[in-house]
């Protein structure tokens, strides 16, 4: 066994040193979803009366209970949990996949990986280092919330830092088998996170229709058990178990599957050629290659502007008389009334996430790169533009397309005006292209350091999402190209100029980076 895992601390440390940015990156976010919530908890909800006024409304809205599970508790730490703990957790296994996948099958796709298994590395090593990268990232966010939150009561702050980083390790162990299972780093994330899409559906079907968390399709779900360990709200400390057995499980299936395969193979292989259908360009196998992510996509934001819509109403029902809750609302969302202001401020969310959209389609020119898969296509009669450019469309087209059925399941959900809720949500396309674009002028000029896109996309959810809540002046407010754009639906002219001026811009940021992407080398 211990020839298996010879190198094993070399990978590690390797790991660790090629992901320190993207680490620091992602276990912010994720910390920063939970210690931001006692602050704007506290200056929503100021007084007991109102607290515990709280549960009872919000229990008693299925739509809301949907979207962050039920309240346990009516205590500035139990409500942090309630409000924060769910989409933590979403980052929590989001992070940990993307680590895990790109340590093992990207590393075998680039070939990378052969290189070290020829040297003094064992055969288990790899994979293991990968698990230990993914465990280091979820111990620091388990560590920084029971930290940050140990004020508001040691024994719920270390439930819920445990049970956060339990959480990510869960889906760390199925990433490792989805990478197993494929023959590429994109289909293995896309396996792994429709299983983390799935086990997010289980938890809201089963707390839509029942508020204590008992739900069988409830407990169905590692995200589930993260509520269920009550964090706050006397702990169930049993449920960090169900996380043990279920890692235990999934990490005995992945070494074995990983012991039965040849490096680089995996057990569904890839479609052999010729492809089914005609390839009459670049921008045909652009779409070819992103076709599976614009239409998860696409079936995702429709189904999220669906459930938006339907919360309408509950909303302002549990805004009630809370002014301090309004005020939030109605900053978020640029509007007078509570309606509108949410309608708006979800329109806006959709935006926002409509940005990672983009960037991971921009940067999927990196990946062709990387693995030398653009360089036999510009061998041939193809110029480095029309390449890019069928990618392109692909991205800043498929960002309207997410958006316009965003905006579709908005104005259903909410059975109101679909074309204003459409309207809506694609207003945020100039801002979604602005960093798109900004994702093209990395490429293009710093490849490197291309992948500080995910950051800028990143630091724009997170000001749009939470910054209302905690007060911040409108000046840090501004640095997100979402707080320019018009807040609609909503009475009022809309004001053209910023919408201009933000298309444009990310048409000379677009123009810079593919001048640049002309005159440099090809990676890899």
């Amino acid at each position: 066994m211990r020839g298996r895992l010879a190198g094993t601390g070399g990978l590690l440390r390797l790991a660790l040193r090629r992901d320190r940015v993207l680490m620091a990156v992602w276990i912010g976010v994720v910390s920063l979803l939970v210690l931001s919530m006692p602050a704007a908890l506290q200056s929503a909800y100021g007084t007991a009366a109102e607290r515990a006024r709280l549960p009872v409304t919000m229990n008693a809205n299925g739509s809301l209970r949907a979207l962050y599970g039920p309240v346990f508790g009516d205590s500035i730490g139990a409500l942090s949990a309630w409000r924060g703990g769910v989409f933590a957790g979403l980052c929590a296994a989001v992070m940990s996949l993307v680590i895990v996948v790109r340590h093992t099958r990207e590393e075998e796709e680039s070939g990378r990986q052969e290189m070290l298994c020829a040297a003094m590395v064992g055969r288990a090593a790899p994979l293991t280092a990968a698990l230990l990268a993914a465990l280091f990232a979820n111990a620091l966010v388990a560590v920084l919330v029971a930290v940050g939150l140990a004020g508001r009561g040691a024994a719920g702050a270390l439930a819920l830092g445990a049970a956060l980083g339990a959480t990510g390790m869960v889906f760390a162990a199925v990433a490792v088998i989805a990478a197993q299972l494929t023959e590429s780093a994109r289909l293995a994330k896309g396996m792994a996170g429709a299983v983390l899409g799935a086990a997010f559906v289980l938890r809201a079907s089963g707390d839509a229709g029942r508020a204590a968390g008992g739900s069988a399709l409830t407990w169905a779900s590692p995200l589930g058990w993260l509520e269920n360990v009550r964090a706050f709200a006397a702990e169930r400390w049993w449920v960090l178990g169900l996380f043990a057995a279920a890692c235990l499980v999934l990490l005995v299936l992945a070494y074995v599957l990983a012991g039965r395969r040849d490096l680089g193979m995996s057990f569904f292989a890839a479609r052999p050629g010729p492809a089914r259908g005609r390839l009459g360009g670049p921008a045909a196998l652009a779409w070819r290659l992103q076709r599976g992510s614009v239409l998860g996509w696409s079936a995702g934001f429709l189904a999220a502007g669906a459930s938006f819509g339907a919360m309408t109403e509950g909303v302002a029902q549990l805004v009630g008389d809370n002014a301090k809750t309004r005020e939030i609302i109605e900053r978020m969302g640029g509007q007078a009334g509570v309606t509108d202001a949410f309608l708006a401020a979800m329109a806006g969310m959709l935006g926002m996430v409509a940005a990672l959209y983009i960037v991971s389609s921009v940067l999927r020119l990196g990946g062709e790169e990387s693995a030398q898969r653009a360089e036999p296509l510009l061998a041939a009669a193809v110029g480095r533009l029309r390449w890019a450019g069928g990618h392109l469309v692909i991205a800043f087209g498929g960002s309207a397309l997410i958006l316009a059925l965003g905006g579709l399941g908005l104005g259903l959900g909410h059975g109101r005006d679909v074309g204003a809720a459409v309207g809506a949500c694609l207003a945020q396309l100039p801002a979604v292209w602005v960093i798109g674009a900004l994702a093209v002028l990395l490429h293009g000029a710093l490849p490197r350091f291309a992948v500080a896109a995910w950051a800028v996309a990143g630091a724009a959810l997170a000001l749009g999402w939470v910054g209302p809540a905690l007060g911040l002046p409108q000046a840090a407010l501004d640095l997100s190209p979402f707080a320019h754009l018009p807040r609609l639906p909503g009475p009022g002219a809309v004001e053209w100029i910023p919408v201009a001026t933000l298309t444009g811009l990310a048409a000379v940021l677009t123009g810079a980076g593919l001048a640049s992407l002309r005159r440099r080398d090809l990676v890899g």
